[in-house]
């Protein structure tokens, strides 16, 4: 004869709660009773009866004892009252009733109607309708529901234990009645849970038997659900009730299934008779070890479990607040939504879980999954750090001397210093902002980190730095961007090294400051001239890459062209005219103006506009001989009758032949004076190209 119990047999959350806490506070002896009986099952009230904890009809028959408000819930005035009375409250509500309290209170606050589906003498329908502000109407069957009069508006609810199928042929006639219906399926997910797997259970049997006190309707409900299944269903609140000609214990197969007010003592009793009349010696087949044997179920409730173990349990109810697991200990676990990763968990979920606590303190089982995923982003992370890899962490909060990070969910400090490679003024700057961290040091017994920022951008520069020097040659063109300018010249940012611009090697011209040819975050093309990778210095030029002036000078400046120039440089023997930039010529002071001149400067000053004859261009020799008083000669001619300018030297002669002989050697000295002046000239050239070298 196989035996099969179900799963979720016997109390359910919300009960073990209860009796659990019941229990904890008469072995405390402090004197305490409850108010009506805590659950229906006459084993468990007598028990807590022997033990000194009673029950009351009325709130008035309480005395001076704490009370102990069952699993059902009451009304709001009957708390009240106790208050008044001065007597101490242990509320051991259900979460499911609780949750369906805020309902009514809230769908009903204006004075919406309330109509409550299930029994009327329930405890827990009677307490909920002390919630509402409207009117409340009770109905449990579509015919009862059929009988309201029509409604504008309605709140609909149902108790928790109601079956589901008869909640939904009410609910079809409800929507009939109320034009606006705010319906709310209020049954606890257990009870659901328990009713579809007994029906299944019943489905397959021969016989079933349903474990649970006759006063109880979770128990009544859960026996009418197997006998619509299996007619040879009976309900028993003891081993002692079950008929010695029950079942056939050579080939029935018998299907066994219990209350949420069940004990798991009577349901192992239950078990155990079965199992006596099956095979007295209680030896188990392979079969039966697997599947239906009871003291496999009794082996794999009474699993240890300890602290920090991983389990993997079924979700069975859901709450607001928490989520119950089973994870085949003797009491299910329960997980705080604080500490559940996956918020969107459905009934029937298979899900990672760790024990954080075996007992409360109230019998209940503490379950974590955040800290799975919190032991698994530490391991990842001490994975990194072994392998000296880098973590992503997004800064969270500044505090006193740095900031914290959140490291893939694991808190991570990043000291100040270790923030930036320059100093950190405002260190909240870097919150809500992501980056990338090296961890630098780690306490693993408190599960410690310290990061560092800096060194992450340590060494990324130095990486490419590296890459870059790499592509370097001498006289190959790159591609920059001006990041900053100082009196000697321009530093070009080239991808990770910057390379200087001397300011000779800006421009072909004369420039006093750099920002005159090129701006910060431009971007250029530049020439790499040198390269000293000991000392990390790049030479870059910028002109190298522009057009020379000298290319084109005969073309743009030919012979007897006036043109127009601004004097750059004076010396002792001319003046330099700038034409553009980077291309001078020469004025000498004998053609500075129209009349001999002592000095340069009484004919011209530096940055004066004036008005130049080309006298000749010279591109091998980088030069080109300019004059002023001839360009003045051809734009304002002098008049006929105008004496003729005075001679640099007076002629005395007494006949024609000496005169020119004279005049002759005049112009040879001005012809040797001219040289002398040239050579002075190529000389102060030279010494500024050396300079510019240099």
């Amino acid at each position: 004869m196989p035996i099969e119990t179900a799963a979720h047999a016997g109390f359910c959350m919300g009960v073990r709660r209860a009796v659990e806490m019941a229990v904890r506070i008469a072995a405390e002896g402090k004197p305490s009773c409850t108010l009506g009986e805590l659950i229906h099952n006459p084993d468990v009230v007598r028990s807590l009866e022997e033990h000194g904890l009673t029950s009351i009809r009325r709130p008035e028959d309480a005395g001076n004892r704490q009370v102990l408000i069952r699993s059902h819930g009451v009304a709001p005035e009957v708390l009240e009252r106790l208050k008044e009375q001065g007597n101490p409250v242990v509320d051991l509500t259900c979460p499911f009733v609780e949750r369906l309290h805020r309902i009514v209170a809230d769908g009903s606050a204006d004075g919406t109607p309330t109509i409550l589906v299930g029994e009327a003498e329930h405890p827990e329908v009677k307490g909920t309708a002390g919630w509402a502000s409207g009117p409340v109407w009770v109905v449990a069957t579509p015919e009862e529901a059929a009988a309201l009069p029509g409604m504008e508006r309605a709140i609909a609810v149902t108790q928790t234990t109601f079956q589901p199928a008869c909640w939904e042929a009410v609910l079809e006639v409800l929507r009939q009645k109320v034009k606006e219906l705010d319906s709310h399926c209020t049954i606890c997910s257990a009870t659901e849970i328990r009713q579809k797997e007994s029906r299944e259970l019943a489905a397959r049997a021969d016989a079933m038997i349903v474990v649970g006190g006759r006063t109880s309707a979770n128990t009544r409900k859960l026996y009418e659900v197997c006998k619509n299944q299996c007619p040879r269903t009976i309900l028993v609140e003891c081993a002692a009730e079950i008929p010695p000609a029950f079942a056939n214990i050579d080939s029935e197969m018998i299907g066994i299934t219990a209350g949420a007010s069940t004990p798991a003592d009577s349901l192992k009793e239950v078990v155990t008779r079965m199992s006596e009349l099956e095979n007295k010696d209680l030896t188990p087949t392979p079969e039966e070890e697997n599947h239906n044997d009871f003291m496999a179920e009794v082996d794999a409730t009474l699993v240890r479990i300890r602290p920090g173990q991983t389990l993997t349990g079924k979700v069975v109810q859901i709450t607001d607040d928490e989520v119950c697991v089973s994870i085949g200990y003797k009491a299910d676990g329960l997980i705080k939504r604080s500490d559940l990763v996956d918020q969107d968990v459905k009934l029937d979920d298979e899900i990672e879980v760790e024990v954080v606590k075996v007992n409360d303190g109230e019998g209940n089982v503490l379950l974590s999954q955040r800290n799975i995923v919190n032991r698994k982003a530490w391991d990842a992370l001490m994975e990194k750090y072994d392998a000296n890899e880098y973590v992503d962490g997004i800064g969270k909060e500044a505090v006193k001397g740095g900031l914290i990070a959140d490291v893939g969910g694991v808190r991570a400090f990043v000291p100040a210093s270790q923030l930036s490679q320059r100093y950190v003024e405002k260190i909240a700057d870097f919150v809500g902002k992501d980056m990338k961290l090296k961890i630098i040091e780690v306490d693993k017994q408190k599960k410690r980190i310290v990061a560092s920022r800096k060194a992450v951008v340590a060494e990324e520069a130095a990486a490419k730095k590296k890459e870059v020097w790499e592509k370097l040659e001498e006289g190959v063109v790159i591609h920059g961007i001006v990041r900053r300018l100082t009196d000697f010249g321009a530093f070009v940012d080239l991808g990770g090294v910057d390379g200087l611009i001397h300011i000779t090697d800006l421009s072909w011209g004369r420039i006093k400051h750099p920002s005159e040819v090129v701006k910060p975050n431009q971007e250029v093309d530049v020439k790499v001239l040198s390269l000293d990778p000991e000392r990390e210095r790049i030479q870059l030029g910028y002109k190298q890459l522009q057009p020379h002036p000298w290319d084109n000078a005969a073309e743009k400046y030919p012979e007897g062209e006036i043109v127009e120039g601004k004097v750059v440089r004076i010396t002792d023997f001319g003046a330099f005219v700038e034409l553009e930039p980077g291309l001078d010529g020469l004025v000498h002071i004998s053609q500075c103006a129209q009349t001999r001149v002592a000095k340069v400067e009484d004919a011209v000053q530096v940055g004066q506009v004036v008005r130049v004859k080309v006298l000749g261009v010279d591109p091998e020799k980088k030069r080109i001989s300019l004059s002023i008083r001839q360009a003045l000669e051809d734009e304002n001619p002098a008049p006929e009758a105008e004496a003729a300018p005075e001679a640099e030297y007076e002629i005395v002669a007494t006949d024609e032949t000496a005169a020119e002989q004279v005049a002759e050697a005049i112009e040879a000295v001005e012809e040797v004076k001219e040289a002398a002046e040239e050579a002075k000239e190529e000389a102060a050239e030279a010494a500024e190209e050396a300079a510019k070298e240099e």
